[in-house]
């Protein structure tokens, strides 16, 4: 059986852009899918999968727009499957473990409420990825408004539901900081200028929930440098498994 190589892409600043969202989606829908067969009911385990798949299909459009910048005949696998470590460009925050389902939740509603208007703002622009941002927009909206529903019944329900929703915003939110990190590529809506609404989408939901917002202090940050968590090598040991032990079969 032939070995793997890993892959090193050359990125442009459009490739290095659709790298670094498709990442994102990848990651987090990885993590959701881990759900499948343990979620608390069935309607949870149906939902879940679900929402997987969308950011997983999001993924694919990306990384094909990536391949188109790169130039040198990749494909989505390639880049799923094929990169080292230091190669992945998501957020810190999407590849955290999914926890209990609180934090599950609060972890997808931190993450939607800050790409829901990122995906409109460049649905309205000139970006390259606009066209993905008008079929991406249509599925965020309904991730933010399920994942917001579920931080509510969480945080508003008994004592316990409300102590595991606030350990999980308290936990999480030191990730929150990277996803405003200044985008140098001049290709898509700064994540700066998407803050205001983030702020506005997280006040709304946590106010009803009857969370506290944790204090801003400081926030990790790395992941877009290929700097992970602890984590994230044992889950791309798992994602990675089947191509790298099998290259090139196909079914």
């Amino acid at each position: 059986m032939p070995a793997t190589t890993s892959i090193v892409v050359a990125e442009s600043p459009l490739a290095r852009l659709a790298l670094g969202r498709a990442d994102d989606v990848l990651i987090l829908g990885h993590r959701l899918s881990e759900w499948c067969g343990h979620a608390p009911m069935l309607e949870a385990e149906l939902s879940i999968a679900n929402l997987a798949l969308d950011l997983i299909g999001q993924a694919r459009a990306l990384y094909a727009l990536a391949a188109e910048a790169e130039g040198a005949g990749r494909s989505e696998d390639d880049f799923a499957y094929l990169r080292d470590e230091r190669g992945y460009r998501n957020l810190l925050l999407v590849e955290q473990p999914n926890g209990d389902f609180a934090r599950t939740m609060v972890r997808h509603f931190l993450y939607s409420a800050f790409i829901d208007p990122w995906w409109r703002a460049t649905a309205a622009s000139n970006s390259p990825l606009a066209d993905i941002a008008r079929k991406a927009e249509k599925e965020s909206a309904y991730h933010l408004r399920h994942a917001g529903e579920w931080v509510v019944r969480l945080g508003d329900g008994t004592a316990e539901s409300h102590r595991r929703a606030q350990d999980a915003l308290d936990f999480l939110w030191p990730y929150t900081g990277e996803m405003f990190a200044p985008d140098s590529s001049g290709l898509a809506p700064d994540p700066a200028g998407i803050r205001p609404r983030w702020e506005a989408n997280v006040a709304a939901v946590l106010a009803e929930a009857t969370l506290t917002r944790p204090d801003d202090g400081w926030m990790q940050e790395g992941g877009r440098e290929g700097r992970h968590s602890e984590q994230f090598g044992r889950l791309l040991a798992e994602l990675q498994h089947m191509a790298r032990s099998h290259p090139g079969a196909s079914w």
